[in-house]
């Protein structure tokens, strides 16, 4: 009998879809995307990381208007939308979710008050896994710089959009009282009920002669290191380390794992370099 409900066993976990349904979702940062997949990561990004899962075809890029606030019906409940819908298209049942910047922002906001949204607690239960690459956990100087309408508003257009409501959003001191009420994952308050880990940027390489400062754009390159003056010295340009560290956990900060210890600016985070795309494939 007990060689015979073996057998079955052993016959049930060779059907299709036996086993769990990994998915995978790519969540970009502070901006309105309508083509995240072409505009915000590049397909040689997203081709890549995707051959971590069992079925590549199991992914999904989100494509909301992030210069919302991250509770917005626009931003978290886009974003609530297009993963319920992705989950249960697929059929999901186990959830990774790469995010960029502000959109590991926006997926706390999902997994800290799953009571806001009756989609939420569906998302919670099956998201394993957040890596959040650059997230803005702590906000950013330089959105207080925007805000205040100085020399950074022309600068950084390109970069944040301008003061829209996410740009307000992360301010430093706004981030420290959504931080302390609203959001978990940061230190004194509780812990997300998925895992969260960070890859952290630490700096900007801009030099012309030097091939690794094209990887993303040159242009983009010399403007986080303009920006990155205003910066604490451990930045990628956009963000403070302490920023990026300050929800979940460290996953790894560039230099320690990227190929030819290269540091990540803001930009390249969500780029094809130095192995970012290995890296996370084979995480995931």
């Amino acid at each position: 009998m007990r060689r015979l409900l073996l057998l079955i066993a052993l016959a049930v976990a060779a059907l299709p879809g036996a086993y769990a349904a990994e998915g995978l979702a790519f969540v970009h940062g502070t901006g309105k995307q309508t083509d995240a997949y072409n505009d915000y990561w590049t397909g040689d990004f997203i081709n890549t990381v995707r051959q971590g899962l069992p079925n590549p075809a199991n992914y999904v890029v989100i494509n909301c208007d992030f210069e919302q606030y991250m509770w917005d019906s626009a931003a978290a409940g886009c974003l609530a939308g297009q993963l319920t819908s992705f989950i249960n298209a697929k059929q999901i049942t186990s959830l990774k979710v790469i995010t960029h910047s502000n959109g590991g922002n926006v997926m706390r906001w999902i997994l800290s008050n799953p009571t806001w949204d009756s989609r939420y607690p569906g998302i919670i239960s099956k998201t394993s896994r957040v890596i959040a690459l650059a997230p803005s956990s702590g906000g950013t100087p330089l959105a207080d710089a925007v805000v205040a309408g100085n020399a950074f508003e022309t600068t950084l257009g390109w970069l944040l959009g301008y003061a829209n409501d996410a740009v307000v959003m992360q301010q430093v001191s706004w981030m420290a009282s959504y931080n302390a009420q609203w959001l978990y994952g940061t230190p004194g308050r509780p812990a997300l009920p998925s895992y969260f880990e960070t890859v952290v940027g630490s700096d900007v390489e801009s030099a012309v002669w030097d091939s690794d400062s094209y990887c993303g754009g040159y242009q983009n390159q010399v403007a986080l290191e303009v920006t990155q003056n205003w910066l604490n010295s451990c930045s990628d340009g956009f963000l403070n380390c302490s920023s990026q560290s300050l929800a979940g956990s460290v996953w790894f900060t560039d230099t320690s794992k990227t190929n030819g210890g290269e540091p990540l600016s803001h930009q390249q985070s969500r780029r094809d370099c130095f192995g970012l795309p290995t890296l996370l494939k084979n995480r995931i």
